[in-house]
């Protein structure tokens, strides 16, 4: 399967992309297979009600993720990218007044989200970490339709069916797909991109450009991608200027906005330690996760979770590095999602799968390549750089106390953008020549979120989720 730069980056709503957008996503679609998309069960009469239960991770933390309230604005129609924060609030009231759903095509359907949304604290579905099954039943109650969601990370979802499929797909079967869809550089490792590099002369963003204008025109392309920078770069402004207390109970006060001012008078001033470039880095960063945090517009970066690194080093290098260009900034996001779909492909960037060094290690690995690449960066040092944060990443742990993408994910996006600027800084220190290979170094980390305990992955089971302070 192709990975586009726009199955990488999506515009879409916090708190989690794998617990709010995937699930909202999930439901969406199964409105369509009710509105025809496939056929009901034998011997079923009129539809009449739904009903879904969430498994795993997306039971343990999806209080926090609000993946309850995904879901039922997924039954009412409504998706990620163009979700309405204001008619969806407003349906939403109505629906847990009147307990029935009305979605376009469809009969009146009833559904009590107090009775009828179960939280499934058992062991997780066999198929993937971040379960969901939803189901539809007739005037007697009989079962009318009923699917199995998982939820994979990154806003993407697949089906029962579809996850088995993919797990019996390999490397040969992924090449073959690309190939037959006529793109011209179809890469399923970071060796392959380099040789791919090497034999046409051709840079990591010049090959990801030429596969995503195979299937789509040059101005689509960039008029998309100024969308995507264009949303990330809006979501850091609004983390700026607004502060408060976050939702959920946890009371983390924004900080970014405070932070920003600080910053804006030293500037001024003179005043600041040559170290002060990280805390602008960590501002970007944290007025991005702050805003995820709030339920607020933001963008997959790979993930929710993880959503602040890229927009931080991009708004780092647009505003703090010499020589920053408008290509520039397009080179950055097109060698950013080429890694991040080859770490995607080969291991994961969900936080249930993998733990955090799948979302804020991906990121800082997608941030390093794309700064580097910016930067003037040879294909080798690129890879390097990507290695260099990937590697420094290895064997995080997702622990988000009270299963909040808060704590401690927003400072971690902080840091993930340091380390970003560090990797890059350090490959276009040498000549792309390096002990560990991109590739091998994405292995890794696939084999220590095999090996790693459930409870450190997105349950907030284990890790700082359970060593709170002693009120």
């Amino acid at each position: 399967m192709f990975l586009s730069i726009f199955d990488i980056f999506k515009i879409g709503v916090g708190p989690s992309s794998s617990h709010t957008m995937g699930p909202m996503t999930a439901a969406a679609r199964f409105l369509d297979d009710l509105r025809g998309g496939r056929e009901k069960e034998p011997g079923a009469g009129e539809l009449a009600s739904v009903a879904a239960s969430l498994h795993g991770s997306l039971a343990f933390t999806g209080k926090g993720h609000a993946t309850d309230r995904a879901v039922i604005l997924g039954l009412m129609g409504f998706l990620p990218h163009t979700l309405d924060p204001d008619a969806a609030e407003a349906l939403e009231a109505k629906l847990r007044t009147q307990k029935t759903l009305s979605p376009e095509g469809l009969p009146t359907l009833a559904f009590d989200p107090d009775a009828d949304l179960v939280f499934d604290y058992g062991p997780a579905l066999e198929g993937h970490a971040n379960g969901l099954i939803l189901k539809a039943f007739d005037t007697s109650g009989l079962l009318y339709m009923q699917e199995t969601y998982y939820s994979i990370g990154g806003g993407f979802v697949m089906t029962e069916a579809e996850l088995a499929a993919s797990k019996h797909g390999g490397a040969d079967e992924f090449h073959a797909e690309k190939e037959e869809a006529g793109y011209p550089f179809p890469f399923g490792s970071a060796e392959e991109m380099l040789t791919m590099g090497a034999k046409s002369g051709k840079s990591i963003a010049q090959m990801k450009w030429a596969n995503e204008v195979s299937h789509m025109d040059a101005q689509t392309l960039d008029r998309r991608m100024s969308e995507i920078w264009g949303a990330m770069d809006g979501c850091i402004e609004r983390g700026l200027r607004m502060d408060g207390i976050l939702p959920g109970g946890l009371s983390v006060k924004r900080r970014a906005k405070a932070i920003h001012e600080q910053l804006q008078q030293e500037s001024g001033q003179n005043l600041a330690q040559p170290h002060v470039v990280n805390d602008w880095l960590s501002v970007y960063a944290m007025a991005v996760n702050e805003e995820n945090a709030a339920g607020g517009r933001v963008v997959t970066s790979p993930t929710n979770g993880a959503a602040g690194v890229v927009p931080a080093v991009l708004r780092y290098y647009r505003d703090h590095c010499i020589g920053a260009t408008e290509e520039g900034l397009l080179t950055f996001l097109l060698t950013a999602s080429a890694i991040g779909g080859l770490i995607k492909h080969n291991a994961s960037i969900s936080g249930a799968e993998v733990g955090c060094q799948g979302e804020v290690g991906s990121a800082s690995a997608m941030a390093a390549a794309g700064l580097c690449a910016a930067l003037g960066g040879t294909n080798e040092q690129i890879e390097n750089a990507a290695e260099i944060a990937l590697e420094h990443h290895m064997g995080m742990t997702c622990d988000p106390a009270g299963g909040l993408v808060q704590v401690p994910c927003i400072e971690r996006n902080g840091l993930g953008a340091i380390k970003a600027v560090s990797a890059a800084s350090l490959a276009l220190r040498g000549d792309g020549t390096h002990f560990m290979p991109l590739d091998n170094c994405i292995e890794a980390m696939r084999q220590t979120g095999l090996d790693m305990n459930m409870k450190y992955k997105e349950t907030s089971l284990g890790g700082l989720a359970v060593n709170l302070p002693q009120c």
